[in-house]
C-alpha cells in the first residue's frame, strides 16, 4: 500500500510538471514556432479540429508562421480561428497561404508574459502539494487503521515530502530559465 501511494504520488507530480513545461512552450518569446498553433482550433464540418489538421503549419522565417489549409475554403475560417485565438497574433492571407508574423515585444509585453508564467509555475506548485497532502492522507488513514506502523508512516511521508521538494526544485528551474528567455533580448 505504500509503494502504491508513493507511485501515484511520484507519477501525478511528474504529470504535473510535464504540464508546466507544455504550457512553458506555448509562451511565446518573439520567435516562430509552429507548435505555437496547436492549441487554436477551427469548425471543420461541424467538429472542432486543430489547425494542423486541416492546414500545413511551417516556418517561413525566423519571424513568420505560415499555415496552408488543405482546402481553399478554409482559409477564411483559420484566419479567424488565429485572430480571435488568445494568443496576440494578426494574420494576413497571401493567396492561398496565411502568414502569422511574431509581433515584436516590447519591455511591457515581456514583464506581462513573465507575470503569466510565474503564475503558472504558482499553479504547478499548488498542484504538486495536493498530491503531497492526498499521500499523507493517505498514510494517516492507514495509521489510523492500524494497516501500517508509525515508522512506517513517518518514513512514507519524509519519502513524499522529499519527492515534493525535488519536483518544486525542477519547477523553479524551469521557471527561471522561461523568465530568462522572455527577459532577454
Amino acid at each position: 500500500m505504500i509503494a502504491e501511494t508513493k507511485k501515484n504520488a511520484e507519477q501525478r507530480m511528474s504529470k504535473a510538471s510535464e504540464a508546466l513545461k507544455n504550457n512553458f512552450s506555448k509562451v511565446r518569446t518573439g520567435r516562430a514556432h509552429a507548435g505555437m498553433l496547436d492549441t487554436v482550433m477551427v469548425e471543420y464540418y461541424g467538429a472542432m479540429t486543430p489547425i494542423s489538421g486541416v492546414a500545413s503549419v511551417t516556418l517561413l522565417d525566423a519571424r513568420t508562421i505560415g499555415v496552408q489549409p488543405y482546402e481553399k475554403k478554409m482559409i477564411q475560417a483559420i484566419e479567424k480561428a488565429i485572430r480571435e485565438g488568445d494568443l496576440g497574433l494578426n494574420p494576413s492571407v497571401n493567396s492561398d497561404i496565411i502568414r502569422v508574423p511574431m509581433p515584436m515585444m516590447n519591455e511591457e509585453r515581456r514583464r506581462e508574459l513573465v507575470k503569466l508564467v510565474k503564475g503558472e509555475a504558482e499553479d504547478a506548485r499548488v498542484a504538486i502539494r495536493n498530491v503531497r497532502r492526498d499521500a499523507n492522507n493517505t498514510f494517516k488513514d492507514a495509521l489510523k487503521a492500524k494497516t501500517i506502523s508509525e515508522d512506517e508512516e513517518r518514513g512514507a511521508q519524509d519519502y513524499i515530502q522529499k519527492m515534493t521538494d525535488k519536483t518544486i526544485a525542477e519547477v523553479d528551474k524551469m521557471f527561471a530559465a522561461k523568465e530568462a528567455e522572455l527577459m532577454a533580448l
